[in-house]
């Protein structure tokens, strides 16, 4: 099961993140009580560990910036959550490592997902970054052979049930593991990654590095 934690906006807890089994961490460059700096994510970033995965949240910025500042912060993944077109986020494919496209659960577009050439679909509540859960039957709209990330409202205590729901290919998580906006909770954080990593479904405990192979297009 891929672990992401979002809304890293201290060295010490994306360490700790790392350290406790997070495959990736997000850096929110989107308007957030987490936003970030440029310079304060490639100086985190440039402390992490080469395989662990490096993801620009953005919404509301032009195709050109976000390439920007993957580029300038060192980070390998765009992930989207604006209104953009299949063809730009195809644009920003063809510029950064990889990226995200993320959706609001409900968003019609979603059955669309495959057109945007992304290597991962994300689905949100219909608030991003609210920490509210959404129904998860809808994100059965997501096209089939998607690797899904689910996000929204997810924490140590409902994670297994989603992941035994929709069985995603990951899961997504900010203030689920959070003392408060932007700081990490240890407990929390230990306990949403071990929870999700004993979740993980069968199948994909058994393709092993074929999950990644996206990685390796960079």
């Amino acid at each position: 099961m891929f672990v992401k934690v979002c809304g890293i906006t201290a060295e010490d807890d994306a360490l700790l993140a790392v350290a406790l089994g997070a495959d990736a961490l997000g850096f929110i460059f989107a308007p957030s009580p987490r936003q970030v700096t440029v310079s304060l994510a490639r100086d985190i970033a440039s402390r992490l560990p080469a395989e662990v995965v490096t993801v620009g949240v953005f919404r509301g910025q032009s195709p050109q910036r976000i390439v920007e500042t993957v580029q300038e912060a060192g980070l390998r993944v765009a992930q989207l959550h604006g209104s953009e077109t299949p063809e730009q986020t195809k644009w920003v494919r063809q510029r950064v490592p990889a990226v995200f496209k993320a959706f609001r659960a409900g968003d019609p577009n979603v059955r669309r997902a495959g057109e945007y050439g992304a290597d991962v679909i994300l689905v949100d509540s219909a608030s991003p970054g609210s920490g509210q859960v959404f129904d998860w039957r809808l994100a059965e709209d997501v096209p089939p052979r998607t690797k899904l990330l689910l996000a929204g409202g997810l924490d140590a205590d409902n994670v297994a049930d989603a992941i035994n729901q929709v069985h995603p290919w990951g899961v997504d998580v900010a203030s689920g593991v959070e003392a408060s906006p932007g700081k990490k909770d240890p407990r929390k954080l230990r306990a949403f990654i071990a929870n999700a990593k004993a979740a993980a479904p069968v199948a994909y405990e058994s393709v092993g590095g074929e999950l990644y192979d996206w990685q390796n297009d960079s």
